[in-house]
């Protein structure tokens, strides 16, 4: 079995991360870290990768005859130095999300990779989330009919977390952060691209980037998906939530609690009234128990790790890549038209 001999460059939170699953994996072999920050490699040792000790510079790696892989999980503003630099040495490469801070930086990348004949893979992970892949086969399966409007939303109650993240130069944000996959996983899921944006970043915990963003994305078809993300939530929101012609569908959290809803339609069935507020309402009350229907949310399966093995099977020529350069492009266009719409106020059609 032909073996991906990886190093790692940048082994902080997510390095880490990526090593400790990777050196669980039977056709990965880790050849070693490279950290501008001496304490790291005490704690690779420490993570058990017995070759933390194995490079000391980029140079090290390039020269190794042996790696052919190298992971980067830098600060976002390296990516593109590494990307090129790893590349034009021969080497594979799996880049953490955001690919790069711009389109035009992550053309150079693909130039620069596909000219010198090697694999560029973005980290783009949550495509196997599996609350994403329930809305995914719900949209697919047309389970609630036409969709007219699609809530995805993460929070978190910690504000901008670590600390690159907080600065601009390197890269921080939560568009950058987050956005980036959450705008990702409708790139993948729905082939039609948004004709246009409208966003609305807060800077309210005072920082130079955004610690939260409102993203509206809007197709031909007349879809409508919006995109929340919020650092500074105290009270989980859904995670999901599907409004279609024949139901709704609700994804509560990550450990997909919810349910789909769909409406009986009978002669006999009557809309009851509802006390509201300081008033009475029929046009705003829940239908009745024997109006509506429920269902359990459609099950997924997911294999372990899905990623790496997306990865190796791409490398070892099994397969082409599921992550294609054009939808990472589509992404980066997109963050980029909803970063220009929140600065200007303005809906801003993407160009793509």
């Amino acid at each position: 079995m032909k073996k991906i001999n990886l190093a790692i460059v940048g082994y902080g939170g997510m390095g880490s991360y990526h090593g400790d699953l990777i050196k669980t994996l039977d056709n990965y072999n880790i050849t070693g870290i490279y950290d501008i920050d001496e304490t790291r490699y005490a704690v690779a040792k420490e993570h058990g990768i017995e070759t933390a000790y194995a490079f000391r510079s980029k140079e090290d790696i390039a020269a190794d005859k042996a790696t052919d892989t190298v992971l980067i999980a830098t600060p976002n503003d390296m990516h593109l130095p590494y990307v090129k630099y790893f590349a034009q040495a021969g080497k594979n490469v799996i880049c953490e999300k955001p690919v790069a801070l711009s389109s035009e930086e992550y053309a150079e990348m693909l130039e620069v990779t596909e000219r010198c004949g090697v694999v560029l893979m973005v980290h783009q992970n949550r495509r196997w989330d599996k609350d994403f892949l329930t809305i995914k086969r719900i949209y697919e399966e047309n389970t609630v009919g036409k969709l007219w409007r699609v809530e995805s939303r993460v929070q978190g109650a910690n504000g901008i977390p670590g600390d690159w993240r907080k600065f601009k130069e390197t890269g921080g944000g939560m568009m950058l952060d987050w956005g980036v996959h959450l705008i990702d996983q409708f790139v993948y899921m729905i082939t039609e691209r948004p004709e246009s944006v409208y966003a609305d970043f807060s800077y309210d915990l005072g920082f130079e980037v955004d610690d939260a963003f409102k993203l509206q994305l809007r197709y031909k078809n007349g879809l409508r998906v919006e995109i929340t993300v919020d650092t500074n939530c105290f009270c989980p929101l859904p995670r999901w939530v599907v409004y279609g012609e024949n139901g709704t569908a609700v994804v509560k959290n990550w450990a997909l609690e919810g349910e789909v809803v769909k409406p009986v339609y009978a002669k006999d069935l009557k809309i009851a009234g509802i006390t509201a507020g300081n008033g009475f309402t029929r046009t705003m009350a829940y239908r009745s128990a024997e109006s509506v229907e429920k269902e359990a949310l459609p099950e997924v399966n997911v294999p372990a790790l899905p990623f790496y093995k997306e990865f190796y099977d791409v490398v070892t020529g099994v397969k082409a890549p599921m992550i294609k350069s054009d939808e990472v492009m589509a992404v980066m266009k997109i963050m980029e038209a909803a970063k220009l719409s929140s600065d200007t106020g303005k809906v801003v059609k993407v160009i793509y």
